[in-house]
């Protein structure tokens, strides 16, 4: 159920893109004679955002990037059960089955609760566009729900999180041991290697590559857009891998310098198993890493508004002020769409720590059977949680700040030069004319320290309470009929 609702959230903003995408209106065409004008179509949308190509084009690289952080939810909710899920493969393989075909058949069960939930979100999309659909009193919408996807782009957005969603829990349980009876022993040889931060240094140099290529030749806007999304989807990736690591030095220190039962305990499950951290904060972690492009942004156009502000004070010409507001608040949306994907990813991790609870749901009984306390236990399951995520978030939020720093660390507004005629009486094709230049107003992007410990802090908070609420299940599962079960 968990999947399915997972897939319907993916698959209605993946609709939502596509609605966006099927706009038309507002591109410059150009005329035989050489001028251009803006072809008609869009002007009866009451939001810049929708009636502006180029703004069009960042809506939909929002709504594809909120998708990542819900298709990683769908990713964590495979595991769930893992368990029961375990002892049906065994039980699979005792029948005749390959591990490979038991692999297979699990995958199967993730893409037909996907189905159902691309079927879901598809009518959670008619249906709220049908409630939306409201004219202004002056005819105009708010939202293009006059608009369909195109017929190719309604088929990816409904087929893609299906297929997507196998493909994540192919890639989750490709470490699966299915075994007749159901028991295996993993040893771990080496932890992980930090190799991951290449791929945040690919991705940061590739979203500056269509920069650098758009002042050099014409880039379609569709481009500059791919071009910057695998980018961000990269950085997000080695973020997300390198979890591994960070989680696996972490257990080593805990397990090096720690002094109680505690540390010892979580510093030991940290190094055995250090890729949890990458499965639970996987959601999370992405979401971070757009906070911080949109704090980027959002510092970027407050100085550009600023700059534009002082550079009309020279002039004489005050700027205007709803021009600098419209990026300022556009920002802000971003802002609060990263919130939701927080939201989500919050989900995502109480379901990851129920399942991590569940798994060891036997362990934890025998552990409190030899006399370990129940308080000893919430504090491993405390030091799990905090000690991986910290530094992690810390490295995802400061990977999305350098995205956008890495191009634009300062705003410079006017140097200009326009030809006036000395004389203003003479004709204008004769005259003596004399260059004027403007001034030039250039201000540093300011870091946005507030915003970013907002964000961590805030962030940390709503993990430590999804662990409190994990300690609850803990203490459930910590039944000594556990012990009698098994």
């Amino acid at each position: 159920m968990l999947t399915a609702i997972s897939a319907a959230l993916a698959t209605t903003a993946m609709l939502a893109a596509a609605t966006v995408a099927a706009i038309r209106g507002g591109e410059p065409v150009d005329q035989p004679d050489g001028s251009n004008w803006l072809a008609p179509g869009a002007e009866h949308y009451t939001s810049p955002l929708l009636r502006e190509p180029g703004l069009r084009l960042g809506v939909i690289f929002g709504l594809l990037l909120l998708t990542l952080p819900v298709l990683a939810l769908a990713g964590q909710c495979i595991r769930l059960g893992a368990p029961a899920r375990d002892r049906r493969l065994a039980a699979i393989r005792l029948a005749g089955a390959t591990p490979g075909q038991a692999v297979l058949i699990a995958v199967a069960e993730t893409i037909a609760a996907s189905i159902l939930g691309s079927a879901a979100g598809f009518g959670l999309y008619l249906a709220v566009r049908q409630a939306l659909h409201a004219p202004g009193p002056d005819g105009r919408l708010r939202l293009p729900t006059d608009m369909f996807p195109t017929p190719m782009s309604l088929a990816v957005a409904v087929v893609a999180v299906p297929v997507l969603s196998g493909l994540i829990g192919l890639l989750l349980m490709r470490g699966v041991a299915v075994t007749p009876l159901g028991v295996v022993r993993r040893q771990r040889r080496h932890g992980p290697r930090p190799w991951p931060g290449l791929a945040i240094a690919v991705g940061i140099v590739l979203f500056n590559v269509p920069v650098w290529l758009s002042e050099r030749m014409v880039l379609s806007s569709y481009v500059f857009g791919a071009l910057m999304l695998l980018g961000t989807v990269l950085v997000m990736i080695g973020v997300v891998v390198g979890t591994g690591w960070i989680s696996y030095t972490a257990g080593r220190l805990l397990h090096r310098f720690g002094r109680g039962p505690v540390t010892l305990l979580a510093g030991r499950r940290m190094m055995a198993d250090p890729w949890n951290g990458s499965r639970t904060l996987g959601a999370l972690l992405g979401a971070a890493v757009i906070g911080g492009a949109a704090m980027g942004y959002h510092a970027l156009f407050v100085s550009q508004g600023r700059a534009e502000d002082q550079f009309g004070v020279l002039i004489g010409m005050p700027a205007d002020p709803e021009h600098a507001a419209f990026y300022v608040n556009s920002a802000r949306l971003v802002l609060v769409a990263v919130g939701v994907g927080v939201a989500v990813s919050a989900a995502g991790m109480l379901v990851a720590l129920a399942e991590s609870v569940v798994a060891r749901r036997r362990t934890n009984a025998a552990l409190t059977a030899a006399g370990t306390p129940g308080r000893a236990l919430a504090g491993t399951l405390l030091w799990q949680t905090l000690a991986p995520l910290v530094p992690a978030l810390g490295l995802a939020v400061v990977s999305g700040l350098v995205l956008v720093r890495s191009i634009y660390h300062e705003v410079t507004v006017g140097g200009g030069t326009t030809e006036t005629c000395t004389d203003p009486a003479a004709d204008l094709e004769t005259c003596a004319r004399t260059v004027v230049t403007d001034p030039v107003v250039t201000l540093p992007v300011p870091v946005p320290w507030e915003q970013l410990a907002l964000l961590t802090g805030g962030t940390i908070l709503a993990m430590t309470v999804v662990a409190g609420i994990g300690m609850l299940v803990l203490r459930s599962s910590t039944d000594l009929e556990e012990i009698r079960a098994a």
